[in-house]
């Protein structure tokens, strides 16, 4: 018999609806429920495409004996931390905080008035490993609870003040200089492995905001470390080699064998790392890595009404990798005995394997030279076994449609057209940005998470942000003046729900959120930018297209209110130290006179988008209508690009060559 999750639209909650245990979804009920029977809740967060979550699950949640102590003693709560990011937030502080450690599926006990006093992780059925057993864990809590309750209490209401004390971020100071920047440079250049490239021991994940500051403030050394990387992420198995698209990070330092789940928001940024490789060294393999992966989004990811899902599991069958990992005859079988072994030899496919059961996960960087294939010869190889593959079953796919994760997907789209000229990614990125506004735009207010035709729960600072910025590469695609409207009522909205006009910086959630102990302010940059460094990459962007003061003094004051944090721990906010240097440097801004079709433009906007060109503005426009187009109309019909550095601007030229001049 299905527990109340079975009511849920997450993919995440569903997949526990059949459990003994008594679950419930976040809530007003299950927070009353504590509250009248003075239970403690047992709050489990995690998501879809989560391993150890369904090992979890298996072990624990599927046990009859540990739902009976749950049930008994715990109003047992499971939220998707991906509907709830502000949740998942606060709690993995406390687990952190309790543990020195975090992760998911995080299990967090709470007071009915949601202080935790006590977390962790993965914990087995049974005491292993030196970790302890949950039924044990379970009673003894339960325990504690009846006999001191006051001192649990107590215990909460200390570690809920040193939370927030630890989320006080404080009034803003000065603007941070440049020499932060040169430190957070120093230290990527200190943690970068020579030898297989990537920042940092195992495991290793891709850093895009690391590889973007190197590209754009670095040495030229730096920018070499920066390439070695995406490199050996492309090399290494955390490419889908046959359907493009990376996994989630690589369990060992020589990026082999990947964990193998597939997040919009990780392939959302390398998209936009390999296109700026691409626009700064001209190396084809860039521009066919982007290509691939947008392609992954397109035919794996996007969901017929526009928008794009969320993620693909790492587990098949309940089997981790199942789907991606070979063996030389299974390779046989799929492309005949000669072409086989060809592929075998130029991918890696060996007969003892580089991965569990004998099977190998498909990479390049072991191969001889003499093995690859020709170019022609490996895409049709490559796609042949793809197709091969789909027979397969496939991983489950978390089909939600996440705001923020869609606002990454829209720049990477946009950008993806403006640099590689594929006219079906900007198809896709219109068609997105048309679901978002159709689908999660409510009476003046952005939604988080749709699905099955049905939207819910208020967007997130993350939210506004990110589709901002979405919004802000669409429109220097498709230079269609609706784009910048929205962003901009978008931006007001960002402001006056999320802004700190006293102190500077953004609160994740709006005022008066009945279910949070207390509003953070997230400066720290994860596997996806803090909702801080969206915010003011957002809104200093769509300021110069607007002059919009008020949006240049916020993104501004972002960076004050973190400034001493960002001194003392650069490499914790490399997202936002991006947004410092395009601060610190003159902006460039380019804006060309004349219709997007015109021929004239097209030349000339070729020469932008080939160039690696950090934080330039683009627009066009027939008309002056626009800010950056006042006063420059063009000269009898023809095309006339102006072209300022700071306050400084060149006399407008008239063709591709002459623009091209400039940008040098």
């Amino acid at each position: 018999m299905p527990n109340r999750l079975a009511q849920s639209l997450s993919p995440y909650l569903l997949q526990h609806a059949h459990n003994p245990v008594d679950w419930q979804a976040w809530g007003p009920e299950a927070l009353a429920q504590a509250r009248i029977e003075q239970k403690p809740i047992f709050l489990s967060i995690g998501y879809s495409a989560c391993h150890w979550c369904h090992v979890m699950e298996r072990e624990s949640f599927e046990n009859p004996a540990v739902a009976e102590v749950l049930n008994a003693h715990f109003v047992s709560i499971k939220v998707d931390r991906e509907e709830r990011p502000d949740l998942d937030d606060l709690y993995m502080d406390a687990v952190q905080t309790l543990t020195g450690r975090g992760g998911w599926p995080m299990s967090v006990w709470l007071t009915p008035e949601l202080e935790p006093f006590y977390g962790g992780t993965y914990f087995p059925p049974e005491p292993r490993g030196g970790m302890p057993g949950f039924i044990p864990l379970l009673t003894r809590i339960a325990d504690l609870w009846r006999e001191d309750r006051a001192g649990v209490i107590t215990q909460a209401g200390q570690l809920t003040a040193d939370l927030r004390r630890q989320a006080t971020v404080g009034a803003a100071g000065e603007t941070p200089q440049a020499a932060v920047l040169d430190v957070a440079l120093e230290q990527l250049r200190r943690g970068f492995d020579a030898r297989w490239g990537g920042f940092g021991p195992a495991p290793k994940f891709p850093q895009q905001m690391a590889v973007e500051l190197l590209l754009a403030r670095g040495t030229r050394e730096d920018q070499d470390m920066t390439l070695r990387t995406l490199d050996a992420m492309w090399e290494g198995g955390m490419y889908d080699h046959l359907g493009g698209g990376f996994a989630r990070y690589s369990v060992d330092a020589q990026w082999l064998v990947p964990h193998f789940e597939k997040m919009l928001y990780d392939n959302a940024q390398l998209i936009g790392c390999y296109l700026a490789a691409f626009q700064a060294t001209g190396e084809p393999r860039y521009a066919q890595v982007a290509r691939e992966t947008l392609d992954y989004l397109l035919r794996d990811l996007q969901d017929p009404s526009g928008g794009f899902h969320s993620s693909e599991d790492a587990d098949s069958e309940g089997e981790e990798g199942k789907f991606y990992a070979f063996t030389p005859l299974e390779i046989q079988e799929a492309l005949g005995r000669e072409d086989g072994e060809r592929f075998c030899a130029a991918f890696g496919i060996t007969g003892l394997g580089n991965f569990e059961h004998g099977k190998s996960v498909i990479h390049r960087f072991s191969c001889a030279r003499e093995a690859s294939l020709p170019e022609k010869e490996d895409q049709i190889l490559r796609e042949r076994l793809r197709l091969w593959r789909d027979r397969r079953v496939r991983p489950g796919k978390d089909d939600k449609v996440l705001a923020a994760w869609n606002g990454l997907a829209l720049s990477a789209l946009s950008r993806g057209f403006q640099v590689l000229g594929d006219a079906r990614y900007l198809a896709a990125a219109q068609a997105c940005a048309a679901f978002l506004q159709r689908e999660l735009w409510r009476e003046g207010r952005l939604l988080r998470v749709w699905r099955q035709g049905r939207a819910h729960t208020p967007g997130f600072l993350e939210d506004y942000a990110a589709v901002v910025e979405g919004l802000v590469d669409l429109f220097e695609a498709d230079f269609d003046p609706a784009r910048l409207r929205w962003a901009e009522t978008l931006g007001e909205g960002l402001l006056a729900r999320f802004h700190d006009a006293g102190e500077g910086g953004f609160f994740s959630t709006e005022m008066g959120q009945s279910d949070l102990i207390f509003r953070q302010k997230p400066g720290f940059d994860n596997a996806i930018p803090g909702g801080n460094t969206l915010a003011a990459r957002a809104l200093l962007r769509l300021s110069r297209h607007l002059q919009r003061e008020d949006f240049r003094s916020a993104a501004e004051g972002t960076l004050q209110c973190f400034g001493a944090w960002m001194q003392r721990a650069p490499r914790a906010f490399l997202g936002l130290l991006g947004v410092l240097d395009q601060v610190l440097r003159d902006p460039l801004n380019v804006a060309l006179s004349g219709e997007p079709t015109d021929p004239g433009v097209r030349a000339m906007l070729y020469e932008v988008h080939r160039r690696f060109l950090p934080g330039r503005v683009l627009s066009v426009s027939a008309d002056v209508l626009l800010p950056l187009h006042e006063g420059r109309g063009s000269a009898a019909g023809q095309a006339l690009a102006f072209v300022c550095r700071g306050r400084t601007c060149a006399p407008p030229v008239r063709t591709a060559r002459g623009l091209a001049g400039l940008l040098k």
